[in-house]
């Protein structure tokens, strides 16, 4: 049946026309901005994921770059406790050599004098940031540094648990600079003081080793991080970003049904004319 009021065939090449158009700016919205999920209206389940997984990339380059800074500290602590055991060894070795007979003992009392104020120096002097890992309260009037190591997200959760890295202040303040050393006068004195280096030297080396194994697990800790940033950032291109390939084919198919859905729709708008035929 023919009617001049409904055209049945005008409507549901409309229909095909507008479902046509309606993914073909899918398409182009795909291309021009690489994702083929752009908000949440998009698919909001995984447009939720993939936010909660750029917030955790985001704090993970932030936790990377802080504890890239964090292992600055802690170097410039071991390079002064480094130069803290050279020191002492110098003094050790001069306090040996006062132990010969025939050596100025006032002049080896002096050499050490002064590298024990060199050693003072360092001490007070060794800080990064306003972080001096080797005094006494050196660290926000504290004795210990914290620094940010992860953020862990609980599976199915938003809850996250931070983890930190704790370093202690070696405190050479008080085990070094303010440890007992007598003066040296003679051969005896000289053999006392070498004991009584030797155990500042311990420390220094303990305190070396203690830094430089901190070094080192903050800077894995920084690498791992940073890899687990990029994964992350990779997890979230397979949830969000666009096959460019795909989006590529299916634009040219879809250009094309535009066309035909454009030339059905036209020819459907003809078929009422072809009713004035009847009344010739």
């Amino acid at each position: 049946m023919s009617s001049i009021l409904t055209n049945n065939g005008a409507i549901v090449a409309l229909q095909t026309l507008k479902n046509v158009n309606s993914n073909l700016n899918k398409a182009q919205s795909e291309i021009s901005t690489g994702k083929t999920i752009s908000s949440a209206s998009d698919n909001a389940a995984l447009w939720a994921i993939s936010k909660t997984m750029e917030t955790d990339q985001a704090a993970a380059k932030t936790i990377q770059s802080s504890l890239n800074v964090a292992n600055a500290t802690v170097t410039t602590a071991l390079k002064g406790s480094d130069e803290v055991v050279k020191l002492l060894t110098d003094m050790k070795n001069l306090a040996a050599s006062a132990g010969t007979d025939g050596f100025d003992f006032t002049t080896v009392q002096n050499q050490i004098t002064e590298k024990m104020a060199n050693i003072t120096s360092i001490v007070s002097g060794t800080q990064m940031n306003g972080v001096n890992l080797l005094s006494t309260d050196g660290i926000n009037g504290g004795a210990t540094f914290t620094t940010l190591a992860s953020l862990d997200r609980t599976s199915g959760t938003g809850t996250t648990t931070a983890n930190t890295i704790v370093v202690n202040s070696l405190d050479y303040e008080a085990d070094i600079v303010g440890g007992t050393l007598d003066a040296i006068t003679d051969q005896a004195s000289a053999v006392t003081a070498k004991g009584q280096i030797e155990t500042l030297l311990d420390i220094a080396i303990a305190g070396s080793a203690t830094l430089g194994a901190a070094s080192a697990r903050i800077t894995d800790q920084a690498k791992f991080v940073g890899n687990l940033a990029d994964s992350l950032k990779v997890g979230i291109g397979s949830l969000v970003d666009a096959d460019m390939e795909e989006a590529s084919a299916r634009l040219q198919a879809l250009q094309t049904q535009q066309q035909l859905g454009i030339q059905a729709l036209s020819i459907a708008n003809q078929a009422p004319s072809a009713i004035m035929s009847l009344f010739r």
